[in-house]
């Protein structure tokens, strides 16, 4: 019979156990491999997953703390990986997993295959398929953002002055490997915009992809998707390829190359092209004179030219015909304005007897009866008209006295006369 206090408890066990994983040097640093599973459980920092038997048969869980500063590749599900690590149990549930340190795919560089994953998801956003911008011809300012020490510099200065002399190459010392590689192509990268440079070069020097990683950063990638000056990319060797490569304006695949790209035109070119466009231009001016003087001497020879005085010679006849015609509608128009006057003065005439021979008949026929009672005809019949001084007529004997001069008018003139007695016919 076995005593009680021989019974563990559970978390007795558990320490035991927890104490015998922590000092089994073997359980200190496993190098395990198998497919990567589970990987959605992740909190904040840290990547919770599980590892498990490529024979389906076992599992164990897994976790990487800070694993986004650890890891250059980004974790897929099913990804074949090689880990080191520790395994430890975890005394609130009894399980035990491994704590990954170290972590790389199997089979397949770390690098390379960050720069897969970065290369595909960069392509899918459309980085690398935006419009590229156009190299000038004739630069002027040329920035080259490379190491000052290297033999970078040194072909991109000889190859533009050699092509290009009036072309200014200024070196933006940068460093392009390491850790500090990135912050300082970021810093001279954002010089070239401010400076105002017509074409900018970006590279270095051959060497592995560590050594070529910078070029191949994201940040770095997506500044110089955004720069605003045509970018040229020199990196590495011809069989390099890096993600700053595909993004930029051109690609070189070595520095002298780059100076040609940045000066598409040679000095000699343009000599040669100035002088081609003069010829050209004297020979299209020279043809264009010739034609213009056939033109003229064919303008000289018309007849118009010949005898000038034939360009006025039919307007003059115009001229003539149409005074002509002038002269003889006015004189038409003469003879009808006459004839229409002669008619309604004929009109005028035939009116006017015809409105007066009323008034004349009235007129004759009150002249007959105003001459029956006119003094001029009692006159005539042998009466007489007294007036007296003030040429009033005198109608009765109480208009006249005694001695009174008064005027006497006959039917054939006038005679003067004294009143010598004055009497009333009544007084007979």
């Amino acid at each position: 019979m076995v005593a009680k206090s021989q019974y563990l408890t559970v978390a007795a066990l558990t320490a035991y156990l927890k104490r015998k994983f922590d000092a089994d040097p073997y359980l200190s640093m496993v190098y395990l491999t198998g497919e990567l599973s589970n990987l959605g459980r992740r909190r904040g920092r840290h990547l919770y997953f599980s590892i498990k038997d490529p024979s389906g048969q076992a599992v164990i869980s897994a976790a990487m703390f800070s694993y986004a500063g650890r890891l250059k590749f980004e974790p897929e599900e099913g990804m074949k990986i090689l880990a080191i690590g520790r395994v430890q149990l975890y005394e609130p549930n009894g399980s035990y997993s491994i704590i990954v340190e170290q972590m790389t795919p199997d089979g397949v560089g770390e690098l390379y295959l960050a720069y897969e994953q970065l290369k595909k998801r960069l392509q899918a956003e459309g980085l690398f398929s935006q419009p590229k911008k156009q190299l000038p011809l004739f630069p002027k300012r040329i920035a080259v953002i490379t190491s000052p020490t290297g033999a970078v510099i040194e072909d991109i200065v000889q190859t533009a002055h050699r092509r290009f002399p009036s072309a200014q190459v200024i070196l933006l010392p940068a460093v392009v490997q390491g850790q500090q590689a990135v912050p300082s192509l970021l810093a001279q990268l954002d010089r070239v915009d401010d400076l105002d440079f017509d074409v900018a070069i970006i590279g270095r020097g051959g060497g592995s992809i560590e050594d070529l990683w910078a070029f191949n950063d994201e940040s770095l990638v997506r500044r110089m998707a955004a720069l605003k000056t045509p970018l040229i990319s020199s990196v590495g060797h011809e069989t390099d390829n890096t993600l700053a490569d595909l993004v930029a304006d051109r690609r070189a695949a070595t520095p002298t190359a780059a100076a040609e790209l940045a000066t598409p035109v040679t000095l000699t070119q343009l000599r040669d092209r100035i002088h081609e466009l003069r010829v050209r231009l004297i020979n299209s001016m020279q043809g264009e004179i010739r034609t213009r003087q056939r033109i003229l001497t064919k303008i000289l020879e018309r007849p118009i030219f010949q005898q000038p005085d034939r360009l006025y010679t039919a307007y003059q006849q115009q001229v003539d015909q149409l005074a002509e015609r002038l002269v003889g509608s006015m004189q038409q128009r003469l003879r009808f304005t006459e004839q229409r006057v002669n008619t309604l003065a004929n009109r005028q005439q035939l009116v006017g007897q015809n409105l007066l021979k009323g008034p004349k008949e009235r007129l004759a026929l009150l002249s007959a009866k105003l001459d029956l009672v006119s003094p001029l005809t009692t006159v005539s019949r042998g009466y007489t008209i007294v007036e007296n001084e003030a040429d009033e007529i005198v109608l009765s004997v109480d208009q006249l006295e005694v001695d009174q001069a008064v005027k006497l008018r006959l039917a054939d003139g006038r005679a003067q006369a004294k009143i010598t007695g004055v009497s009333h016919e009544s007084d007979r």
